[in-house]
């Protein structure tokens, strides 16, 4: 590899024009934190100042691609002020939002479980090479949480409405294939960095400004399409946090997850 910098819960690494940002708490199944979704943030700035960098691999380190939201640092926030809060809740949609609007082309490579936030980042990258045996499933409803990050919207640009409805609603597993319409390639899972590195320098090798354009201009479309409401989701995962309801349905969650009952 050739240039690095170091980070706390990511990695980021660049080798001629291809880059790589590994999430890197396999312990924890590459679960997001707060200071994870600062990292990406700053990532995607580190990567944006090095204009040789064209292509950039988003992957996760050990066996699952990310499993979400940390459920053990989520906790309770009545210990911070308002303005606090509503910064803690603007660091998803940010991240999710600097990832999207990186110069490079993204891909995420993504093997094991894709969950919640997981699934979010996957869906923030232009392209996604997927294993034929990932598992996603986006819990924040049964947590008692709306689905924030910008969720929603990207969502249903990508495999519309009624199916966005039914997945985030329902929190059921599903795989690759009932989202294929956002997947660019299912592969076995032994084939799966190879093919991803074999898109990867595909892209890298097409003429880099025309490449870019193109990139800006689907994204522009995509957002005409299906709008960006999603502004205010931070403000309104804080508020939904202090509702008496919700609290139960995330300590019921927690409890029943982190009792190793669910991944």
């Amino acid at each position: 590899m050739g240039e690095q910098t170091s980070f706390e819960t990511i990695r980021v690494e660049s080798d001629g024009n291809l880059g790589f940002l590994t999430l890197a708490r396999p312990e924890r199944l590459n679960a997001v934190d707060g200071t994870m979704l600062s990292e990406l943030a700053r990532a995607a700035v580190w990567f944006d100042d090095r204009s040789e960098v064209d292509v950039v691999v988003l992957r996760g380190e050990g066996r699952a691609f990310c499993a979400g939201a940390d459920l053990k640092a989520m906790g309770a926030a009545s210990e911070l002020n308002w303005r606090q809060r509503r910064e803690a809740g603007q660091l998803g949609r940010r991240a999710m939002d600097a990832l999207e609007q990186m110069r490079a082309l993204t891909v995420a490579q993504v093997q094991g479980y894709a969950v919640g936030g997981g699934f979010l980042l996957m869906a923030a990258c232009d392209l996604r090479v997927v294993a034929e045996d990932a598992v996603f499933f986006i819990p924040e409803v049964e947590l008692g949480l709306p689905l924030a990050w910008g969720g929603v919207p990207r969502m249903v640009r990508e495999i519309g409405p009624a199916l966005t409805k039914e997945l985030v609603i329902t929190c059921r597993r599903f795989g690759p294939s009932e989202v294929a319409a956002m997947v660019n390639r299912i592969v076995p899972a032994e084939r799966l960095v190879e093919t991803t590195l074999e898109l990867a320098r595909t892209l890298a090798a097409m003429p880099a400004v025309p490449a870019a354009i193109t990139k800006d201009h689907v994204n522009a479309v995509s957002r005409a399409i299906a709008g960006a409401t999603d502004f205010a989701d931070g403000d309104t995962l804080q508020w939904v946090r202090g509702d008496a309801e919700s609290e139960a349905a995330r300590l019921r969650y927690t409890e029943r997850t982190l009792g190793g009952k669910r991944a």
